[in-house]
């Protein structure tokens, strides 16, 4: 007859794997705070509190569509318009206001309807049609530029403190603008982390295939995507009006690279399937002090731009470095 082994006395250890995500905010949190410690040795006015809230209030636009590239960036997909329909949206406020006489809610609603209407058109031709969407997002960066330059004459068009209030400073020197990009990127990490239709987006950048044979339906997933990236956009423009009180045309040309390559500093993958919000907004944070901290130590623009483009080089390999070491 078998006889049970007696419980033991002692304590039994478990052992408790932190998760993949908090070792990554923690090795993103360890390498901004390294270059603000750097960059405060090499300059003695970078540690201080105008100079971070200076940072803050600089990154509203950044962050908010660094929010929609990740949902795009995590089903597999890419878009290149984001700096173009930026503007567009833009030059339409200004449009709708100085030229047209409308109010300045209605120029709000005109924008983000652009915004929205731009990124649900690459959703719909590229997914249904089955089109790349860099080369659907290509086209749409022509012609959400054109658009601009149409709409304003080629010219900055001034539309005056009417739009200031997103610039206007709160308590502390921050933001109303960057109150709400962070409350953007508050809601757009809880919405992929704790949501069905984030769970979603992440199982259609890993096996679309294996989605559909489950049963879910992947087409409007998708599309809502590069929607949500749209209108993103448009909340962008809305920033960056205010900052300035004006449209320029040529606002945010080649943005689409600053927002791509903070995105993939935060981790979320090239190919799909792996990506987070929050990460993300480390990412534009580390941009941000590295264009900060660059320019106060007097180096010179090209020298910016070398050392900006090692930085997204180095995170780009070892992002494929991660995906290959996953898979294997």
């Amino acid at each position: 007859m078998a006889v049970s082994p007696a419980p033991s006395s002692e304590p039994q250890t478990v052992t408790v794997k932190r998760p993949r995500e908090y070792t990554q905010y923690l090795g993103l949190l360890a390498v901004l705070v390294a270059m603000c410690i750097l960059f405060g040795l090499l300059s003695k006015n970078f540690l201080s509190w105008m100079s971070f809230t200076t940072i803050a209030n600089q990154i509203p636009a950044l962050s908010v569509m660094a929010v929609g590239m990740t949902f795009v960036l995590i089903i597999g997909g890419i878009d290149l318009s984001v700096g173009s329909v930026l503007a567009f949206s833009g030059a339409l406020v200004s449009v709708a206001m100085v030229q047209w006489g409308w109010s300045l809610p209605v120029g709000i609603a005109l924008a983000l309807f652009t915004g929205i209407a731009c990124g649900t058109l690459i959703g719909l031709i590229s997914v249904s049609l089955n089109i790349p969407a860099f080369i659907v997002s290509l086209g749409m960066l022509e012609i959400a530029r054109g658009g601009a330059y149409l709409a304003t004459g080629s010219r900055t068009e001034y539309i005056g403190a009417d739009v200031a209030f997103f610039n206007d400073p709160l308590i502390g020197r921050i933001t109303p603008a960057f109150v709400i990009a962070f409350i953007i990127v508050i809601c757009g990490h809880i919405f992929l982390t704790r949501t069905v239709w984030g769970r979603k987006l992440i199982g259609i950048g890993t096996n679309e295939e294996a989605m559909r044979l489950a049963g879910i339906n992947t087409f409007l997933p998708k599309v809502l995507v590069f929607t949500v990236m749209g209108l993103l956009s448009a909340v962008a423009a809305l920033f960056e009006v205010a900052r300035m009180e004006a449209a320029d045309p040529n606002i945010a040309v080649g943005m689409e690279l600053s927002v791509i390559a903070a995105v993939v500093i935060g981790g979320t993958s090239l190919v799909g399937g792996r990506g987070s919000v929050l990460a993300s907004f480390f990412g534009v944070l580390i941009i941000a002090v590295l264009a900060s901290g660059l320019a106060q130590i007097g180096a010179s623009d090209p020298t910016k731009r070398i050392i900006t483009g090692i930085v997204i080089i180095v995170a780009v390999v070892f992002d494929m470095y991660r995906t290959r070491k996953a898979r294997s």
